[in-house]
């Protein structure tokens, strides 16, 4: 997916606003398994998925659990870090070799102050994270697993080939034996 069309899917710049942007954005090519953000600490780079697909996750006890999956025309982004400068909670890893492209939070947070179409897709961008933090915290509330699991399938089917069970399971908040049972009701 191309730079232009993943900004554009956060908002409608004016072309010299994006250009802007673009100019301060790197290709850059990570092998599956590399990890992309580390928990506690602070990440200023901004990631777009060009190709592959990530998982962020926290580490709880002896466990990982998954919280969130990105692929082709995602943000990356620890959002401790772009918002309050702050060490971030989250690791990201990338599940499958990837190309992302990268954007200098430093930079970006420099277009903001001198361009208000980029401050304005970065208050966008802050929106649209908001909403969809929103979303999943919702759905793993008031959600049964049954529920969280046929939304994702609706929603993003493609990621039961892409991604391991053990994740989509920790996604769902739910064991691999409880994912297998509710599979098969599904089939």
């Amino acid at each position: 997916m191309s730079i232009e069309i993943i900004l554009d899917n956060i908002y409608k710049l004016p072309e010299q606003s994006k250009q802007s942007i673009i100019e301060n954005i790197t290709i850059v090519e990570y092998p599956k398994g590399h990890r992309l953000l580390n928990a506690n600490k602070t990440e200023r780079n901004i990631y777009f998925v060009k190709k592959g697909i990530v998982r962020a996750y926290i580490n709880s006890d002896d466990d990982e659990i998954t919280f969130w999956f990105g692929k082709e025309g995602d943000t990356v982004v620890s959002m401790r870090s772009y918002v309050a400068n702050r060490k971030g909670y989250e690791n990201i890893e990338l599940l499958e070799d990837s190309i992302l492209y990268k954007l200098n939070g430093d930079a970006l947070s420099n277009l903001f102050t001198k361009d208000i179409h980029i401050a304005n897709w970065g208050r966008i961008f802050a929106e649209q994270e908001l909403l969809k933090t929103e979303e999943r915290l919702i759905a793993r509330q008031f959600r049964t697993a049954s529920e969280r699991y046929s939304e994702l399938i609706n929603n993003n089917p493609e990621l039961l080939q892409r991604v391991q069970l053990s994740h989509i399971a920790s996604y769902l908040g739910i064991t691999q034996v409880s994912l297998s049972r509710i599979r098969a009701k599904f089939k």
